[in-house]
């Protein structure tokens, strides 16, 4: 406890540091204020009425604006426009060598930043009319042309207000602002969430203190497990070769070069729920759905689970595939001096990179697997579906993923000023990249 207090001295004793956090939790408090502001001429009462225990495709969506989404606020797109723009020009530049080569450049990156945030208001102009008429119901909301126009306005606006509070948080705050933002929605509704499961197993037949002792249990364990995952590493050694000029000698030294056992990060989740939501938006088209489609799209379901499962594997593949470049590393390393012990340079240092980068992408790939679909296993253990999915899938490592990417640049910040970090041993790995465990760039 003592060792904790001096840290938060120290901590506030760093002006820059305090001043960073301060202005982070002022920024974020700015956003979870206006996620309670409902849009003009909306009955916020009928709303959340009509949403409560909708469960499903709505409850998914809505823990990732910290329950905007639900209550017709103003913030109800919240950040997604802006990370499904971001998505879209990071796989452009994959398959569009014009895009891949601006990528590389400063003047380059900057028009991509431009070009990311008109696609956002493309995107806010197509989702906006869709979630009104999707989730407001039409006696919840004014029948008028002008308030429709007024309302996708306001929606897309909202969204570019969301994303430059993140871009201000980046620049001035602390850890990276688009990150934090979807973070805080998601641990927004943690507090509710736990409360009702606590209730629940309180309740008669809820199965008492035991029970819900073993489903914290249970959960700090995932949790411990998905830090694993996150911070998991195989370092391969390179050798770079000696060189003199004039009286100095250059290189000589033994470095590494860390492969992340989850390098895709949190992004095949998202692209695997994206696609096994649809049987979902299909069902809700109906009023008496098709029997088949109903177990389609039942989150809790076999083949919903299993589905998800071999895509998140199929996709940590295919995006580790794009984001890690073997032939990029050992052109690197070659041009730098370097090379792996035992391995010739060039195209044999590119496969070694590549065979080791597949092995240890496979555990990844089956663990981040696991981790999509156990809120649906916390389900049939008769855990809450609010709190279910804090047992796994994207929430969960969203969250585990931003903390330490932000503790990670705490310590920097008492490290670089003489401080002990925030750990007496090891140190804070965190995440290389950024923004929503990869989801914006």
């Amino acid at each position: 406890m003592k060792n904790l207090i001096d840290t938060i001295k120290n901590i506030w004793r760093i002006e820059e540091l305090r001043n960073r956090i301060l202005i982070t939790l002022g920024l974020l408090l700015v956003y979870r204020i206006g996620s309670f502001i409902v849009l003009p001429g909306v009955d916020s009462n009928m709303m959340a009425a009509s949403s409560a225990g909708g469960g499903g495709i709505v409850e998914i969506l809505s823990i990732f604006t910290g329950g905007a989404f639900t209550r017709a606020s103003i913030f109800a797109l919240g950040i997604m426009p802006y990370i499904s723009a971001s998505i879209i020009i990071q796989l452009a530049g994959i398959a569009i060598p014009r895009v891949q080569k601006m990528q590389q450049e400063e003047s380059g990156r900057r028009k991509i930043n431009q070009y990311t945030r008109y696609l956002t208001i493309l995107i806010c102009v197509f989702q906006a009319p869709g979630y009104i008429y999707a989730t407001i119901e039409p006696e919840a909301r004014p029948d008028s042309q002008f308030w429709m126009f007024t309302s996708i306005v306001i929606l897309s606006a909202s969204t570019l207000f969301v994303m430059w509070l993140g871009e201000r948080i980046t620049e001035r705050g602390l850890g990276n602002g688009i990150s934090l933002i979807i973070m805080i929605g998601i641990l927004a509704q943690l507090p509710q969430s736990f409360a009702q499961e606590v209730v629940g197993r309180m309740g008669p037949g809820g199965g008492g203190l035991v029970l819900l002792l073993v489903e914290v249990v249970l959960w700090v364990l995932i949790i411990a497990g998905c830090i694993l995952l996150v911070q998991g590493t195989r370092r391969i050694p390179v050798q770079f070769a000696k060189r003199v000029q004039g009286n100095k000698q250059y290189g000589g030294v033994r470095n590494y070069i860390p492969l992340k056992v989850n390098a895709a990060g949190v992004m095949p989740i998202i692209f695997a729920q994206a696609i096994v939501l649809v049987p979902m938006y299909i069902a809700q088209a109906f009023e008496e759905p098709p029997t088949w489609l109903v177990s389609i799209a039942n989150s809790q379901g076999v083949f919903y689970n299993l589905t998800l499962f071999m895509l998140v594997v199929a996709f940590t593949y295919f995006y580790t595939a794009i984001t890690v470049n073997p032939n990029q590393l050992a052109d690197d390393m070659k041009r730098n001096g370097g090379f792996i012990p035992g391995v010739k340079p060039g195209k044999a240092t590119a496969g070694h990179i590549d065979d080791l980068l597949s092995r240890i992408t496979l555990p990844g790939a089956i663990f981040l697997g696991v981790v999509a679909i156990l809120p649906a296993f916390a389900g049939m253990m008769g855990i809450k579906q609010g709190f279910a999915q804090f047992f796994g899938g994207t929430s969960l490592l969203i969250m585990v993923g931003v903390l330490l990417d932000t503790l990670q640049q705490i310590e920097s910040h008492l490290l670089m000023r003489h401080y002990d970090g925030l750990m007496k041993t090891g140190r804070i790995k965190g995440r290389s990249g950024g923004a929503a465990y990869g989801m914006a760039g």
